[in-house]
C-alpha cells in the first residue's frame, strides 16, 4: 500500500489561474504600452539637458551673445533630432564668466483615445 503524508486536499496544483494570467498580462501591456509612449520624451529631454551643459561649457561660446548660443543650440538640436524646443526658447542668464542656459517646456502624449498624459520638463546647465 503506497503510503504518503500528504492528504488529498495538500495536494492541490498550484498555478495561475486563467482569469489570473488575463488580468496580468492586460497589466504588462498596459505599462508597456506606457513606457513605450513615455521613454523617448525621456530620450528627448536627456539630449536637450546634454546639450545646454555642452553649449554652456564651450569656451568659444562664453562670450558670445544670445543670439549666436542659440543658433548654437538650433545647430545641436538638428544633430541630436531635438523637436521639442528650439533656440528661441532657452533663456539665457550670465553668471560671471559662465553663461547659464535653462529651458522650461511641456509634453504631451497621447495615450489611449482622448486620454493624454501632460509631462512638465525643466533643464539648466548648471544642474
Amino acid at each position: 500500500m503506497y503510503s504518503s503524508s500528504y492528504s488529498l486536499a495538500d495536494r492541490r496544483q498550484r498555478g495561475v489561474s486563467l482569469p489570473g494570467l488575463l488580468t496580468w498580462s492586460i497589466v504588462i501591456v498596459l505599462v508597456a504600452i506606457l513606457g513605450m509612449r513615455l521613454i523617448p520624451s525621456f530620450i528627448e529631454f536627456a539630449a536637450i539637458k546634454r546639450a545646454l551643459v555642452t553649449i554652456a561649457s564651450d569656451s568659444e561660446l562664453s562670450s558670445a551673445s544670445v543670439r549666436e548660443i542659440r543658433l548654437a543650440f538650433d545647430k545641436r538640436a538638428a544633430v541630436d533630432n531635438i523637436k521639442s524646443i528650439s533656440g528661441g526658447d532657452i533663456i539665457v542668464e550670465n553668471q560671471g564668466e559662465q553663461p547659464v542656459l535653462s529651458v522650461s517646456y511641456t509634453v504631451r502624449k497621447p495615450l489611449f483615445a482622448n486620454l493624454s498624459l501632460l509631462i512638465d520638463f525643466e533643464a539648466a546647465s548648471d544642474r
